[in-house]
């Protein structure tokens, strides 16, 4: 399902808000169903923000994601035109269980380890946006599920802030957060969009084994590891990808891992189910090279990896295989092994 909605109506002078505001009531809602921050932006105050991610689209680096160039991802009043406040929510998923660096184990970036962050999102969205209708209010949730900008209003709303690498970085948890929204027609008193504070630091950028982040803040979908993982739907992956792949076959944590804020700042989650299931740390690559259908279905259960289909991750795994074949240091290690059998 590509988005999720409630929709809700009633008498608004019907709400009683007793001793406390509104929102203030929102977000001791919210932080009773587990959410971990939580903040609002007021949409009148609020230019459309089309124009970065119109220039973004106009030089192709969106790749194959046609569903980025959707209109209504450039307004969100198309998506409801009495939206007054967009409440954003975060959970934390980061989990510390390090990967083995060995050649022959695979690398799925954290946000797969567990559950599906979709369906942990939906149920506490949903209950929030309910919660909204019984006051009166219009209310539709998104948890990366429709053409809403959730980075730029997770921002704007004071979660955090847009880093170098694209993703959003709060000050409590790091980027290892995932993000929801509350489209309402409740007019609330909005957060203090959040400050940068990544300053001069480029690690991300030195880090990208394939160039991805062209320059601050602008990622390039063709050379990303994360996107030819997940969404490229080739029968094979464009050579300069495939031989910079390092393991990895379901997204990639590379420019999250070197972040210094998320050094400092990363806590293990508490919830249960963003624990990881053990095969998902470190999985092997041969294995994954043949995997089967009926393997796939029964590895990744209620799983976002769900995304990547057995063929796209047979095909991720064998070009790791490949590139560890081709590679210098495994020629070197082919060679001496030659040298040692002679007589």
């Amino acid at each position: 399902m590509r988005h999720v909605r409630q929709f809700g109506s009633g008498n608004l002078g019907a709400v009683n808000l007793g001793d406390e505001s509104l929102k203030q009531q929102i977000q001791q809602k919210a932080r009773a169903l587990g959410f971990h921050k939580v903040g609002v932006a007021a949409v009148k105050d609020w230019e459309t923000g089309a124009e970065p991610l119109q220039a973004w689209l106009e030089r192709g680096l969106q790749a194959d994601m046609s569903w980025m160039a959707n209109p209504k991802r450039q307004d969100i009043r198309q998506l409801m035109p009495t939206v007054q406040s967009v409440i954003c929510v975060a959970l934390n998923y980061y989990q510390p269980q390090e990967r083995p660096e060995r050649p022959d184990l695979a690398k799925i970036s954290r946000y797969g380890w567990g559950r599906d962050y979709h369906r942990v999102l939906h149920k506490r969205l949903k209950a929030l946006a309910l919660w909204l209708e019984a006051q009166g209010f219009e209310a539709r949730y998104y948890a990366d599920t429709g053409p809403v900008q959730d980075k730029v209003w997770a921002e704007r709303s004071g979660l955090g802030w847009i880093a170098k690498n694209s993703n959003l970085i709060s000050r409590d948890y790091g980027s290892w957060v995932f993000l929801g929204e509350i489209l309402t027609n409740a007019e609330l008193p909005p957060d203090s969009p959040h400050l940068p504070h990544c300053g001069t630091c480029t690690r991300c950028l030195d880090a990208c084994p394939t160039n991805a982040i062209t320059q601050p803040f602008v990622v390039d979908a063709n050379r990303c590891i994360a996107y030819h993982t997940i969404e490229n739907r080739a029968e094979t992956l464009p050579p300069e990808i495939a031989a910079n792949l390092q393991g990895w076959v379901a997204g990639c944590d590379i420019c999250q891992d070197v972040c210094p804020w998320n050094q400092r700042f990363a806590q293990p989650s508490d919830i249960p189910d963003f624990q990881p299931y053990p095969w998902n740390i470190a999985p092997s690559l041969s294995e994954l090279a043949s995997i089967s259908e009926a393997d796939w279905q029964q590895r990744f259960p209620a799983s976002a990896l769900r995304r990547i289909k057995p063929e796209m991750l047979r095909r991720n795994a064998q070009a790791n295989l490949n590139s560890l074949e081709l590679s210098p240091a495994r020629a070197s290690q082919q060679a001496t092994a030659a040298l040692k059998q002679q007589p």
